[in-house]
């Protein structure tokens, strides 16, 4: 499968110029055509505090809604322009995670922004990649705020642990494996077993994506504390100066609070390089 056709998300937050930079280079790198999506949400005010408070308070929301969308679809059009990308704008009523989601089943890929927790921003929802991740059934990269990103996966971190996420994500993820410069298959305390990671934990994933010209050194470790497998992440991407992780993403859907398991939650809390997630 190309990427042909990414979605990325658009709000008025500080971190949204350097995400749009992204979904621009890799639609770019990736022939694909970029569609931007800003949800104008409707204003919270019940008919009673409309009664009390009167139309102005509605009518100052849905305005600074609008010019805040206005300004954003301006940086996308000048950005877009430049780089001579195949783009287009969309604005949406309704409320933001519902929407994207709408939006991203008929796109390849969704690029969000990390969840900020200290600001909630015109067209931003804090749990929106979450429900991206959960609802959509389409990969998503969720970029980390605060930061800027030159490349868009030349050299890839997949993290490999044998189960059902972990291969739907290196599937999902073969258009960047292919396109990356070198690839890196982690393996952190195989297991062995009929449903584990075979005699030689990472040779039969990396013989599978070798098959699809993509050339993956495998590196195995082994930590004591099970706890700490976030952290040797993070050590691991530091270590091979990674720009790309891929990752599957665990959990149940019995409750949306429990849906994360505690990797990819610390991961996507203290992520410090565009993540790539699909379950």
């Amino acid at each position: 499968m190309a990427l042909k056709d990414i979605l990325v998300h658009m709000d008025s937050s500080p971190a949204a110029p350097a995400r749009l930079d992204y979904a621009i280079r890799l639609a770019q790198r990736h022939e694909a055509h970029l569609a931007a999506l800003y949800v104008v949400a409707i204003a919270p005010i019940h008919q009673y505090t409309e009664a009390d408070l009167g139309p102005e308070l509605i009518e100052a929301h849905d305005k600074f809604m609008r010019e805040s969308a206005a300004e954003a679809k301006a940086v996308f059009d000048t950005k877009t322009q430049a780089a001579g990308i195949a783009a287009e704008w969309r604005q949406a009523e309704g409320a933001v995670p519902e929407m994207v989601t709408l939006h991203a089943r008929y796109a390849d890929l969704v690029v969000v922004g990390q969840r900020m927790k200290d600001r909630l921003d015109a067209g931003a929802a804090p749990e929106l990649p979450d429900h991206v991740v959960l609802d959509v059934g389409r990969p998503a990269v969720v970029v980390p705020h605060g930061k800027t990103f030159p490349t868009t996966g030349d050299r890839v971190l997949l993290a490999w642990n044998a189960s059902r996420a972990a291969a739907r994500a290196a599937n999902d993820a073969l258009p960047i494996l292919e396109a990356a410069a070198e690839v890196r298959i982690l393996v952190i305390n195989p297991e062995s077993g009929i449903m584990g990671h075979g005699e030689l934990p990472g040779t039969d994933i990396a013989t599978h994506l070798a098959r699809h010209d993509v050339k993956g050194e495998v590196v195995q470790v082994n930590i004591a504390d099970r706890s700490e497998v976030a952290d040797e992440l993070f050590k691991q991407l530091a270590a091979f100066n990674a720009d790309f992780m891929v990752m599957g993403s665990y959990g149940s859907f019995r409750l949306r609070e429990l849906v994360f398991g505690g990797v990819t939650r610390r991961i996507l809390d203290a992520m410090t390089v565009p993540i790539f997630l699909s379950r």
